[in-house]
C-alpha cells in the first residue's frame, strides 16, 4: 500500500498514525545512502519519519549531512511494496520492529555515539539483559580459546549475566553455547537480516538462542551478510553490554574492532591472557600490555569489573550535601540510567548552557558522570 500524501499534508499537517510512522521509518532504511546517523538527523529536524517523507528537497537539504543526491532519493522513494514485504516477512519469521523511541529499545544502546534508528528482533529482550557481558574473539581459535570462552560464558550465565556475541564461528559460537548449556540468556547480534542466519551452519544454534534470548539486527530483513555490515554490527555488540571480554584475538580482526568501539562507548574492556608465542593471543596480550584492557583470569574478575551483585536500588545513597538550588534541581531530575541534556532541560526548564554549567559542577563533586553525546547519569 503506497504512502499517500493527502489533503492534510498539503495544509502542512501530517496525520498522526503509529503504523504509518513505522512504515515510513522502514522506508527510510531502504533509501540508498540513508543510514542510522542520517535518519536520526532527519527525525531530529522533522519530528517524525512521516514528515521526512512529506518534505521537499529544499527542506531536506537543510539537515546536516543531507546533500542534493540524498534528498532527491528520499523524495523519489516509492517502493512501498518493499516496505510491506519487510512487515510480511517479519510476521513469517516472528520478528518485531523496535524503533529507537520505543520503551522496549535496550537502554544501553541509547548511550552510544551512533545508536541504530531501529532494531529488528526475534526472540525476547528482558530488563535482566541490561546486565550483559559481550564475549568475542577470533573465528580461528585454539582449543584453549574455545574451552575458555565456553567456561566463562557458562559461569557468567549461572550468575544471571546475559552473554552477548555475534553468532560467528569460533569464540562467538562457544560463548553462546556456554550460556545456553548453563541455562542462561544469550543475545546474538547479526551482520545480516534476522531472517538470514550467518553462517548457515549455525541455524540450529540460532534456534536455541531464540528459546533463551534473542537475535538482533539493524539491517533490513533479507539483508545479506555483506562484509561492511560486520564492523557496524560490532558497535551494537559492545553497545548492548556493560563490558566486552576478548578471549582470543590475532593482531588484526573484528574482535579488536569491537574492543576499540567499546572503549569509545565507555565500556569496560577485559582480556584473557594467552601464551606469548601463540598468534591467536597476540591481540589480547597487546591490549593488556597497552593498558587498553583489564586482565582477567576468572569469571569472578568479570563480575567484579561490572559491579555485578551490588544493589544500589535496595541501598540508595544518602542525599548529597551542600547543593545549591539549580544543582539540586538537576540532581533530582537525573537517573541511574543516562539521560540526554535535552531531556534534563525539559524536566527542569533550564536552557542547555545553564544546565551544562551546573552538571559540570555536579561532575566535579563526584555525583554525576557524563557520557558521549551529552548523556548524563547520577552516580
Amino acid at each position: 500500500m503506497p504512502f499517500v500524501k493527502d489533503d492534510e499534508a498539503a495544509l502542512g499537517k501530517v496525520p498522526d498514525n503509529p503504523s504509518e510512522e513505522l512504515r515510513a521509518l522502514v522506508a527510510l532504511t531502504l533509501v540508498p545512502g540513508v543510514g542510522s546517523g542520517r535518519i536520526r538527523a532527519l527525525l531530529a529536524r522533522f519530528g517524525s519519519a512521516q514528515r521526512v517523507l512529506y518534505a521537499s528537497i529544499a527542506e531536506l537539504m537543510q539537515v546536516p549531512g543531507i546533500g542534493m543526491q540524498t534528498a532527491q532519493r528520499i523524495v523519489a522513494f516509492d517502493d512501498w511494496d518493499a516496505v510491506d514485504m519487510q512487515f510480511e516477512q517479519a510476521e513469517r519469521v516472528g520478528a518485531t520492529l523496535i524503533p529507537a523511541w520505543d520503551e522496549r529499545f535496550p537502554p544501553l544502546l541509547r548511550t552510544i555515539y551512533d545508536p541504530p534508528a531501529l532494531l529488528w528482533m526475534r526472540g525476547t529482550w528482558t530488563p535482566e539483559d541490561h546486565h550483559a557481558v559481550a564475549i568475542v574473539g577470533t573465528r580461528r581459535p585454539t582449543d584453549y580459546g574455545l574451552r575458555t570462552a565456553r567456561q566463562f560464558a557458562a559461569a557468567l550465565a549461572r550468575e544471571g549475566v546475559t552473554v552477548i556475541s555475534g553468532l560467528a564461528y569460533g569464540i562467538d559460537a562457544a560463548a553462546h553455547r556456554g550460556a545456553l548449556e548453563a541455562g542462561g540468556r544469550t543475545l546474538a547480534v547479526l551482520g545480516s537480516g534476522v531472517d538470514r542466519i550467518y553462517p548457515a551452519r549455525h541455524e540450529r544454534l540460532a534456534r536455541a538462542i531464540l528459546n533463551q534470548g534473542a537475535l538482533f539486527s539493524e539491517f533490513p530483513l533479507g539483508a545479506a551478510p555483506d562484509a561492511p555490515n560486520f564492523p557496524r554490527r560490532n558497535r551494537l555488540i559492545s553497545g548492548l553490554a556493560r563490558a566486552v571480554l576478548i578471549v582470543e584475538a590475532y593482531e588484526t580482526g573484528g574482535a579488536l574492532i569491537t574492543a576499540r568501539l567499546a572503549l569509545e562507548q565507555n565500556r569496560e574492556v577485559l582480556a584473557i591472557p594467552g601464551v606469548l608465542h601463540n598468534p591467536a593471543s597476540a591481540g589480547t596480550n597487546r591490549l593488556i600490555r597497552d593498558s587498553l584492557a583489564r586482565l582477567v583470569c576468572t569469571p569472578d574478575d568479570v563480575l567484579e569489573a561490572i559491579g555485578f551483585g551490588a544493589s544500589p536500588v535496595a541501598q540508595p545513597p544518602p542525599s548529597p550535601p551542600s547543593l545549591n538550588g539549580l544543582e539540586r534541581q538537576l540532581y533530582d531530575a537525573l537517573e541511574p540510567e543516562p539521560l540526554h541534556i535535552d531531556v534534563l532541560c525539559e524536566r527542569t526548564g533550564l536552557d542547555p548552557s545553564t544546565a551544562l554549567v551546573y552538571l559540570l559542577q555536579l561532575e566535579f563533586k563526584g555525583l554525576v558522570r557524563q557520557l558521549a553525546g551529552k548523556q548524563f547519569y547520577r552516580l
